[in-house]
């Protein structure tokens, strides 16, 4: 198994498997790297929504969408950039890239051994184990 680091990054899929991509740990940012495009997430993120999803004790949608599109209530999306949330808002750092957060997240915290995750075509959900 991988530990995280931009040389041995974590090999991941997304939940329906339609998208491989890498992510690794770089100081207090997460880097996913998706074909040639470079997200960046605060590395907190994994904790942070970790302990949201232990507070929902329930599945949660995923809801991924672009920076530039309303995120769905109450999704996994929607708390990536709730102004609510632990860091105020976006846990994604590259403007124009924000987004995403219930796409590529979800799958990091499935391989840490922190959720369970759906592997359907559409409509994927979450829940903390």
């Amino acid at each position: 198994m991988t530990d995280g680091t931009p040389d041995d990054p974590w090999q991941l899929t997304t939940a329906p498997g339609s998208s491989a991509y890498t992510m690794h740990r770089d100081g207090e940012l997460l880097v996913c790297r998706v074909g040639s495009t470079k997200l960046t997430y605060l590395a907190r993120a994994v904790d942070d929504l970790h302990a949201w999803l232990v507070e929902r004790a329930d599945w949660v949608d995923l809801g991924a969408a672009d920076e530039k599109k309303d995120a769905a209530p109450g999704t996994v999306e929607a708390f990536g950039r709730d102004p609510g949330n632990p860091v105020g808002g976006w846990y994604g750092q590259r403007n124009g890239y924000r987004g995403r957060f219930g796409m590529y997240l979800p799958p990091l915290l499935e391989r840490l051994g922190l959720v369970e995750l759906t592997h359907d075509p559409r409509n994927n959900r979450v829940r903390a184990i």
